[in-house]
């Protein structure tokens, strides 16, 4: 059995990502609704969905890169 931490640990750093946006391919249908979903989470605050909506452009399934 390990003692519990008593003390304050140093704070995990995580890199800041500079890179823009990705952006959607023209034509691609999947591409269009994600970029219009990542616009309205904008449009309302919600940076949580504006993120994600970039990883799913970047994931993309099509795999357009």
């Amino acid at each position: 059995m390990t003692d519990p931490t008593t003390y304050s640990t140093a704070p995990v750093e995580l890199p800041l990502r500079l890179d823009p946006e990705p952006s959607p391919v023209d034509g691609c249908a999947g591409c269009a609704e994600l970029a219009s979903v990542r616009a309205r989470a904008r449009a309302g605050s919600d940076m949580t969905t504006v993120s994600d909506c970039n990883v799913f452009l970047r994931r993309h399934p099509e795999g357009h890169e």
